[in-house]
């Protein structure tokens, strides 16, 4: 069976506990598909600001190292910082 043929008539013969199986599955695979976009946006975000010049070799150098770290350790905080923003106010 592909996707196409996957209808309504095929969700309402599920169990309870299998359409509830199939809820957290969906729901985990948007939150991996969320994660692995936000780790290409960094990627890129990060890799613009600290890689100025032409890569000459397998490697960045030490300077682009140094200034990709700062970068990722700053959206880690930034993120950390908004997600403990977000569930204080939903506390509230």
């Amino acid at each position: 069976m592909d996707a196409s043929s996957f209808d309504q008539a095929d969700l309402d013969r599920l169990s309870p506990q299998d359409k509830q199986e199939l809820r957290q599955f969906i729901n985990n695979e948007q939150q991996k598909a969320q994660i692995q976009q936000r780790s290409h946006e960094l990627t890129e975000m990060c890799f613009k600001k600290c890689v100025t010049g032409a890569i000459k070799s397998n490697a960045v150098d030490k300077g682009e190292q140094s200034c990709l770290a700062s970068c990722v350790d700053r959206f880690m905080d930034a993120s950390l910082l908004s997600v403990k923003h977000l569930q204080s106010m939903r506390h509230t």
